[in-house]
C-alpha cells in the first residue's frame, strides 16, 4: 500500500511538469508555423510588388498597359475568341478600357494576374493569360486568350507552362483550377496535355448574359505538377 500511495503522489507531483511542457511543445510549433506562414505570405508580397515577366522560348509575358488596348480589342472583338468567354465581342476600343481596368485593379489589390502573351522581342500582344483570382498559399482559377491567326502554334500550352510554374513556385499556390464551358473541346485538349484532371461537370455553374452555363472542372495540384 505504501508503495502504491508514492507511486500515485509522485504521478500527481509530476503530472503539472507534463502539462506545462506539452503546452509549451504546442506554442512553440504554432510559433514555428505561423512565422514560417508569415515569411511565405511576405515572399508573395514582395513578388506582387512589382509585375513579375515571365519569359518561354518564343514568348514574353509582360504586363498589359494602355497602348495594349487596340491588341485586346482586336482579340476581344472575334467572336472565335469570345465564343465560351463569359464576355460579348466588343464593338470598339473604349469598351476594352473596362477590361485593361480590371486587369490592373486585381493585381494592385493582389487578388489576380493577367500577363500579355507577346511573341519573343514585340511589343504588341496576341493573347492574354493569368489567375483571374488567388488565394494565397491555397488555390487560384486559370484563363487565358489567344488571337485566332495564331491557334494551333502551341503558343497556350508554352504560357500555360510558365504561368503554372509561376503560380506554384512563387506564389505558392497549392491547386490551380480552370473552369471551360460545354464544347470547348480545344481548351479541353490543352488542359488534359498539362495533366490537369477532369472532375466532372459543374450543372449550371456559371451565371452571364441571363443564361445559366454548364462548366467542366479541370484541376491540377503541386504536388502533380512536381512530379512531372
Amino acid at each position: 500500500m505504501f508503495l502504491v500511495a508514492r507511486g500515485y503522489s509522485f504521478a500527481r507531483l509530476i503530472a503539472p511538469s507534463f502539462i506545462r511542457l506539452a503546452k509549451s511543445v504546442i506554442s512553440y510549433s504554432i510559433l514555428i508555423f505561423a512565422m514560417y506562414a508569415a515569411a511565405k505570405d511576405k515572399k508573395i508580397e514582395i513578388i506582387m510588388n512589382k509585375f513579375p515577366l515571365l519569359h518561354t522560348d518564343r514568348l514574353d509575358l509582360i504586363e498589359i498597359k494602355q497602348h495594349h488596348l487596340g491588341d485586346l480589342y482586336k482579340l476581344y472583338s472575334d467572336e472565335k475568341v469570345t465564343r465560351f468567354y463569359n464576355l460579348l465581342p466588343l464593338k470598339s476600343e473604349q469598351e476594352g478600357q473596362k477590361v485593361i481596368d480590371w486587369y490592373q485593379t486585381r493585381f494592385i489589390d493582389q487578388l489576380g494576374i493577367r500577363w500579355g502573351i507577346a511573341l519573343k522581342g514585340k511589343p504588341n500582344i496576341i493573347g492574354t493569360i493569368g489567375f483571374n483570382n488567388f488565394a494565397k498559399r491555397h488555390r487560384a482559377n486559370i484563363g487565358y486568350d489567344l488571337q485566332a491567326e495564331y491557334w494551333n502554334c502551341g503558343y497556350i500550352t508554352e504560357a500555360l507552362r510558365a504561368v503554372i510554374d509561376f503560380g506554384f513556385k512563387q506564389l505558392e499556390i497549392n491547386r490551380i483550377e480552370a473552369e471551360v464551358m460545354q464544347g470547348n473541346v480545344i481548351s479541353e485538349r490543352v488542359l488534359d496535355k498539362l495533366n490537369f484532371r477532369n472532375e466532372g461537370v459543374l450543372r449550371q455553374w456559371m451565371f452571364w448574359n441571363e443564361k445559366h452555363y454548364d462548366m467542366t472542372m479541370f484541376s491540377l495540384l503541386k504536388t502533380e505538377w512536381a512530379e512531372k
